[in-house]
């Protein structure tokens, strides 16, 4: 019986889409389009997330030990960084090890620097990363006051604005996300309302014969459901065609690893599922809200 019931409200979800003909592709056409815009943000900001953290993963402090250090004091160095709390790793990269660097570095212009390779003027260092990279100019501010440290160098401005702009990019982005969903949700509410203001006869000769409520309202939450998820195809569609082209594009002709694009698989399969999960949701929620508000039986 129950499975008989849910099928009816099936068949009366699919009923009212079809009676309500152009508000229907009108609804449809509205989620859609707003649905695209979140998509688009969503894949963006995604990424920028990403590529956020490869950039926090890369920040590290470079160590400078004193000149007139010795292997004692050099040693005795790395066992206090080591002590201290959130620290991720601490690893010793001899004077040498760092010219190497260099020159590879610099590519041709780096062979003017073979020449110190005699009298290399560089310091040794201690290459540390924080577990956490907002924790880096406190850990900074820590190994500056210990022994045979020379200098500290971890861009402290550029690594500060890093993190301002990442708070600030991600919070800016969840707002429009939000703000553009509630702009989807006010769509379809508006669309069932009209539904249910133009079978408010037909709803109120069902309440005379004993229909509930609950009952009266289910073929309007299919009506949504619906709704939502024939409004988030087009814009998967859509995103994820323009995010193949741009991800193959940009993985072809970029060399910096920290602007690399998310993997169109399985991101291309998180997308989707987030879409139509946002579609569903809103397509149940502004039927929730319009029944609520104009069901008056």
């Amino acid at each position: 019986m129950k499975v008989r019931i849910l099928m009816r409200h099936i068949r009366e979800g699919f009923k009212n889409i079809r009676r309500n003909g152009w508000m229907t592709m009108a609804s449809i056409a509205a989620v859609t389009t707003t649905l695209i815009l979140v998509a688009a943000f969503l894949a963006l900001m995604l990424n920028l997330n990403e590529m956020a953290d490869n950039i926090e993963r890369d920040v590290q402090l470079d160590v400078m030990i004193e000149q007139t250090a010795t292997q004692e004091d050099i040693q005795a160095l790395g066992e206090s960084i080591n002590k201290l709390e959130n620290i991720d790793s601490a690893v010793f990269s001899s004077k040498d090890d760092e010219l190497k660097k260099l020159i590879e570095s610099m590519g041709e212009d780096g062979q003017a620097w073979e020449m110190f390779e005699q009298d290399n003027p560089l310091n040794h260092v201690y290459i540390v990363k924080a577990k956490q990279p907002e924790d880096t100019s406190a850990i900074a501010e820590e190994i500056k006051q210990m022994s045979a440290v020379e200098e500290v160098v971890y861009g402290q401005d550029v690594v500060k604005k890093l993190f301002e702009f990442n708070k600030y990019a991600r919070t800016i982005g969840l707002v429009l996300i939000i703000g553009l969903v509630f702009t989807a949700i006010f769509l379809i509410s508006n669309t069932i309302k009209i539904t249910i203001m133009a079978r408010s006869k037909e709803i109120g000769i069902m309440k005379l014969v004993g229909a509930t409520n609950g009952f009266i309202r289910w073929p309007f939450f299919v009506e949504g459901l619906l709704l939502g998820v024939m409004g988030s195809i087009i814009p998967i569609m859509i995103v994820l065609t323009g995010y193949y082209y741009v991800e193959d594009i940009l993985s072809k002709q970029t060399t910096y690893k920290f602007i690399e694009l998310l993997p169109y698989a399985p991101f291309a399969f998180q997308l989707s599922g987030i879409i139509l999960a946002i579609g569903a949701a809103i397509g149940v929620w502004g039927s929730l809200m319009s029944v609520r508000k104009f069901l008056k039986v």
